[in-house]
Parts: C-alpha cells; structure tokens; sequence
C-alpha cells in the first residue's frame, strides 16, 4: 500500500510563504492537494497531472500558490505558496491517483490514496 507523507506546515502571518512537500512511498500517478478549513468541507486546493504536467488551481489559490513535482521518479510533490493571507489556514491533504492522466484531475473521488494532512495556520 502506497502511502503519502506530508511536511512543511507551519504557523506564519499574512503575507508570509511557506512550502509544503508530500513524499509517496511507492509509485502513483496524478497528485493534487486539497485542504480543509475548521467546520467546512475539504476543497481543491492544485493538481497536477502525469501526463504532460498539466496544472489546475483553485481560483482562490490562482498566482499566489505553484504546485510542481520534484524528482525524476515524480514520486515527490511540493505547494509552493506565497502571499499567504488568513483565509488560506487549513489542514493541508496531498492526494495522489492509481492511474495516469493527462489533465490535472480537481474531483476528490479521482484520488485513490491520502495523506494524514499538515496544518497550515495564518495569522493576520
């Protein structure tokens, strides 16, 4: 069973930037990262898809976080987010898919595996 390991949460004020990183144990395919805020449901955050490594933010997110993989194997994913602003506090979810895609896939039932999430706090 493949597992995914998230790393880089943190607590930090407006404006800050942080970087989040989620290593896999094994081989998978599209990965993405979804986030959820206290009280509300988990919402797309980014994707990117295996295939061409095409990306899809969250309109939220959009010129502000990069989502991108980081080794030859693409067995590691990063969320570089910058400009971060209150709203974006959230325990942070990397998923990752069984099988290849050549679209970034926003839909969480795309998504076969799940990490235990990293907290990200902002603080105005």
């Amino acid at each position: 069973q493949v597992q995914l390991s998230e790393s880089g949460g943190g607590s930090v004020k407006a404006g800050d930037s942080l970087r989040l990183s989620c290593a896999a144990s094994g081989s998978v395919y599209n990965m993405a990262w979804y986030r959820q805020a206290a009280g509300l449901e988990r919402e797309f955050v980014a994707a990117i898809a295996w295939l061409g490594g095409g990306t899809n933010y969250a309109d939220s997110v959009k010129g502000r976080f990069t989502i991108s993989r980081e080794d030859a194997k693409k067995s590691t994913l990063s969320l570089e987010m910058k400009n971060l602003k209150r709203e974006d506090t959230a325990i942070y979810y990397c998923a990752a898919g069984l099988g290849p895609a050549s679209v970034a896939l926003t839909n969480v039932g795309e998504y076969d595996i799940w990490g235990q999430g990293t907290q990200v706090t902002v603080a105005s």
